[in-house]
């Protein structure tokens, strides 16, 4: 890369518990990412379901970060979020100044993902993709079924992803920063004319 990019914004990860967010930023991230993971405990036993995530050991409690850059002009820094509903106050902080947000889902705990939409829709209003992360176990759902599901606008993206796999982080990155993009030239008041 020749020098330091010119352009950075800072992007949140969001989902349910066991979405895969540390997965996601830790997949993509140039710098080593910072992770805020504490191991589950059977104090969460009853609390946390981890009847699709059996093998889960530990669970972020803050916040992860990642940086990322997608040209020479551009990084984006990554926020993901703690996925219980418990951590939430943290939420505000973690997303203020943020230009959009990743909402990960996990198919076979569509529930799970609701807080987080209701959030970037209605309480921050923050432009956001849903990306459908596969795991191996899970049924694949139609676009149409799963935004029927979530009851989200035609407008939001719905995209496919391996939270593993880099260059399908990446993917759902670009569709986010087209979408935010989208999104600003579509609320620009427009000119009057005399």
């Amino acid at each position: 890369m020749n020098g330091s990019p010119r352009l950075s914004t800072k992007i949140i990860v969001a989902g349910g518990f066991g979405a895969g967010k540390t997965s996601f930023i830790g997949s993509i991230s140039e710098v080593d990412p910072v992770r805020t993971e504490a191991a589950m405990t059977s104090a969460s036993s009853g609390v946390d379901d981890l009847s699709n995530t059996p093998d889960k050991a530990s669970t972020t409690v803050a916040m992860d970060f990642g940086r990322i850059t997608l040209d020479t002009d551009l990084a984006l820094y990554l926020f993901g979020t703690p996925g219980q509903s418990r951590f939430m106050f943290m939420w505000d902080e973690l997303v203020r100044g943020a230009l959009g947000a990743v909402v990960l889902i996990d198919t076979r705990r569509l529930p799970d993902s609701f807080p987080a939409i209701d959030y970037f829709e209605r309480t921050y209003k923050l432009p956001f993709v849903i990306a459908d992360n596969v795991f191996p176990n899970a049924y694949q759902y139609p676009e149409s079924t799963l935004r029927d599901a979530l009851g989200v606008a035609p407008e939001v993206p719905i995209v496919r992803c391996d939270a593993r796999d880099r260059e399908s982080v990446r993917q759902v990155l670009i569709s986010l920063v087209t979408h935010t993009m989208g999104t600003a030239v579509r609320s620009r008041p427009v000119a009057r004319t005399v």
